[in-house]
């Protein structure tokens, strides 16, 4: 019995299993293959070992790329995390037309980041878009917004922050409604405020969510291009030059596969760091 069980355990892992192995270990296994090549798109290649890895330490765009992504996953993950955990908590009250602000939020997720960074592109049109009017509204001289070095980052975060909020929204709401209202009555019990209930009850069950959540959302930074390759094309002077950006540009436009082969391997790296770090303040919230 116990045999039969293990066997029917595996057919049904199988398809999991081959799935991974075709679409995840393969071309991990050949990515890192192609790193310490010297391939092309067209032609092949010769075993060069660690050449291209050291071409990026002395590579001044690599490592703005680097930069820039470091900083936009900094700032786009954290902002909006705390922007979802509020929503989630105004949506988990019982409000008139929850159900409908739950879909305006979602929207943006589900809509093609093309159409969205056109929307943004229009928003942000140095002489008519609504951004400038905006901060004319307010007293505030126009920006460049994509056309100004110092503030297209910035500006690709607003939109970054912005697409994201629904999905991260949706996430935390499913694990609000999952926490213990037996721990919230006994906490009300005790004579705990709001804010007690919240840091004490709502947000220690919200650790899985937390991780999943961080997990998800650095990766997804991190592969950040389609924005990027709608709405500056990496510039003004590579200010907006992300990893996966540089990554094609290397791969499809200078045909050096081997060497974005090589940048591909260090980013996956970084976010494996990134994920590493974020493991440990969920390990030290438990202990607490």
């Amino acid at each position: 019995m116990e045999r039969a069980k293990a066997r029917a355990g595996w057919l049904l892992l199988a398809p999991a299993f081959v799935h991974s192995l075709i679409f995840i270990a393969l071309p991990a296994v050949t990515v890192v293959v192609l790193s310490l090549t010297d391939a092309q798109v067209i032609g092949g290649g010769s075993f060069v070992g660690l050449s291209n890895y050291a071409e990026l330490l002395d590579d001044p765009l690599f490592h703005k790329a680097v930069q820039h992504t470091i900083l936009y996953t900094i700032a786009v993950v954290p902002v909006a995390m705390a922007i979802a955990i509020l929503v989630a908590l105004g949506l988990n009250q019982n409000i008139r037309g929850r159900a409908v602000f739950r879909t305006v939020f979602y929207i943006p997720v589900v809509t093609s980041t093309v159409a969205v960074a056109s929307v943004w592109l229009w928003i942000y049109n140095p002489s008519s878009g609504l951004g400038n009017e905006f901060l004319s509204f307010l007293g505030i001289s126009p920006s460049g917004w994509l056309t100004d070095p110092d503030a297209a980052l910035p500006a690709l975060m607003a939109i970054g922050i912005w697409q994201g909020l629904g999905a991260k929204m949706v996430l935390y709401l499913a694990a609000l409604q999952n926490v213990s209202p037996e721990l919230v009555e006994a906490a009300k019990l005790d004579g705990a405020n709001r804010w007690q209930i919240f840091w004490n009850v709502t947000w220690p069950a919200l650790a899985p969510a937390h991780f999943f959540v961080m997990v998800t959302s650095i990766a997804s930074s991190f592969q950040v291009f389609d924005l990027v390759f709608v709405t500056t094309n990496g510039g003004p002077a590579n200010a907006t030059n992300v990893l996966a950006f540089d990554i094609f540009t290397n791969a499809f436009q200078r045909l050096e596969t081997g060497y974005a082969a090589a940048e591909t391997v260090v980013m996956l790296m970084i976010v494996g760091v990134f994920i590493f770090l974020g493991r440990l303040t969920q390990r030290d919230r438990k202990e607490v």
